[in-house]
C-alpha cells in the first residue's frame, strides 16, 4: 500500500516537473540553445555548438513528452525509462557543475525560475529517487487501454510536445520571462531603489609579526601596534544585495560614445531595430525597414538599429540593403535577451517597452500611426485574453480526447 502511494506520488511529481520544465524551455528554444552553447564552451565541446538549436528543441520536446505520458498514463513504462535516464544523466552532471561552477545558472527552468547550481543539484536528488522508484515499479502499471488507442494518444502527445518549440522558433516566446518584456521601463529596471539591501562581505585581514601570519577582522586588527605588518586582505561575499533586473543595457554610436540615455529619454516613441548578427539577417526581410524608418521620422518617432556586429559588417549591410537609418552597437548577449529574433523590433515610449516583434510579425507600416500607446495597450490585453483562452481550450480538448480514448479503449 505504501509503495503504491509512493509510486503514484512519484509519477505525478515527475509529470508536473517535466511538463513545467519542458514547456518553459520549449517556448523559448533559443534561450536554451544559448545555455547549451555556454555548457559546450565550458566543457570544451565546441564541435557541438552547430547542433545546439536542434538539441535544444529535442531535449525540450522529450522532457515535455515524458511529463505528458506520465500524466495521462500512456506508454508509462517507456516514460518511466525516459524519466530515469534524464535524471540519471543530469543528477551527476549538476553535481559536477555545482562543484566547478562553469556556468552560473543551470537553465533547467529556462528564464522562468533561476536556481543556483547547488540548488539545482539538491532539487534533482528527490526527482532521481522518484524516477528510480517509478522505474522499479514500472511492471506493476497495468495497461488500461487498447494498444492501438494508446499509440494514438501517444502520437497526439508527441505533436503537442513539439508545438511550443516550433512556435518559439518562428515567433517570439508566447510567455516572455526575460527582463525586457513588454511593459518594462528600462531606466527603472536598471536602477536600485532607495534602501535596497547591498552586498554583505566578511573581510579577513592578514598581519605578520615575528614571522607569524595571523588573521584578523575589521574590528580587532592591530591598528595601534606598529610591530604588526600588513600582508594581505580577503573579502568573501556572504549575502547578495539587491540586483536590478537589467544591468547591461548600453548603446554606443560609431564614435564609441554612449548614447543609452538619449534613447531611453527620447520624448515619445522610438523604434529600435535589434540584430545580434547582421551577417545572418535575411536581406529579404529588410525591404520594409527603410520605409518604416521614413514613416517613423515623418511621425516624429526615433528610429535606429542596434547590433553587436563590427563596423565592417555594418558597412556591408548598408551596402547590401541601402539602410538609411543610424546604427548603434551593443553587447551580443544583452541583445539576445532583448528580443529572441534576428532581427527583431522594439517600440519604446519614454523608455518603456510597449511593443516587441519578431521580424515575421512586424505590423504593416500603416500601423505606426496615431496613438500607438493605446493600440499596444489594447493589443496586449487581447493577447493575454487569447493566451488564457487558448491554454484553457487546449487543456479541455486534451482531457476530453484522452478520457474519450481511454473509455473507448477499455470497451474493446
Amino acid at each position: 500500500m505504501i509503495t503504491k502511494i509512493l509510486t503514484t506520488t512519484s509519477r505525478y511529481l515527475l509529470a508536473f516537473v517535466f511538463i513545467f520544465s519542458g514547456f518553459v524551455k520549449g517556448i523559448d528554444p533559443f534561450g536554451f540553445t544559448y545555455k547549451l552553447t555556454d555548457y559546450f564552451i565550458a566543457f570544451n565541446l565546441d564541435f557541438l555548438k552547430p547542433f545546439a538549436l536542434y538539441l535544444s528543441v529535442a531535449a525540450c520536446a522529450a522532457e515535455l513528452l515524458i511529463g505528458l505520458l506520465l500524466l495521462f498514463g500512456v506508454k508509462i513504462r517507456t516514460a518511466a525509462w525516459g524519466a530515469f535516464l534524464f535524471m540519471a544523466f543530469f543528477t551527476p552532471l549538476t553535481f559536477v557543475i555545482a562543484i566547478f561552477n562553469p556556468v552560473s545558472d543551470c537553465g533547467c527552468f529556462g528564464d522562468a525560475i533561476k536556481l543556483s547550481n547547488w540548488g539545482t543539484f539538491f532539487k534533482n536528488i528527490p526527482l532521481f529517487l522518484a524516477a528510480w522508484l517509478l522505474l522499479t515499479q514500472r511492471k506493476h502499471f497495468a495497461k488500461a487501454i487498447n494498444p492501438i488507442f494508446e499509440t494514438v494518444i501517444a502520437v497526439m502527445l508527441v505533436i503537442v510536445s513539439i508545438l511550443p518549440s516550433a512556435n518559439g522558433y518562428r515567433h517570439l516566446p508566447m510567455i516572455d520571462f526575460l527582463p525586457y518584456s513588454v511593459g518594462t521601463n528600462i531606466p527603472q529596471a536598471m536602477s536600485i531603489p532607495a534602501g535596497a539591501p547591498s552586498d554583505e562581505y566578511i573581510t579577513t585581514l592578514f598581519y605578520e609579526k615575528d614571522g607569524v601570519v595571523k588573521e584578523f577582522n575589521e574590528q580587532n586588527f592591530p591598528w595601534q601596534d606598529s610591530t604588526w605588518k600588513f600582508v594581505d586582505t580577503k573579502s568573501v561575499l556572504v549575502k547578495e544585495g539587491f540586483k536590478p533586473p537589467i544591468t547591461d543595457f548600453t548603446l554606443e554610436n560609431n564614435e564609441g560614445l554612449i548614447v543609452t540615455d538619449s534613447i531611453l529619454n527620447y520624448p515619445g516613441y522610438f523604434l529600435l531595430l535589434v540584430s545580434q548578427n547582421l551577417e545572418k539577417v535575411d536581406i529579404e526581410v529588410t525591404k520594409d525597414f527603410n520605409p518604416l524608418c521614413f514613416k517613423a521620422n515623418k511621425q516624429g518617432f526615433g528610429f535606429a538599429c542596434v547590433t553587436a556586429s563590427p563596423i565592417e559588417s555594418i558597412d556591408k549591410f548598408i551596402g547590401n540593403t541601402g539602410a538609411a537609418y543610424p546604427f548603434f552597437t551593443a553587447d551580443e548577449t544583452m541583445l539576445k535577451s532583448v528580443v529572441r529574433a534576428n532581427p527583431g523590433l522594439l517600440l519604446l515610449y519614454n523608455g518603456t517597452i510597449i511593443g516587441k516583434w519578431h521580424f515575421r510579425d512586424i505590423p504593416d507600416i500603416e500601423y505606426f500611426e496615431g496613438n500607438l500607446l493605446a493600440k499596444q495597450t489594447e493589443q496586449f490585453r487581447h493577447k493575454l485574453q487569447n493566451q488564457r483562452a487558448l491554454c484553457f481550450s487546449l487543456c479541455i480538448v486534451l482531457l476530453l480526447m484522452a478520457f474519450s480514448l481511454v473509455k473507448r479503449g477499455r470497451r474493446t
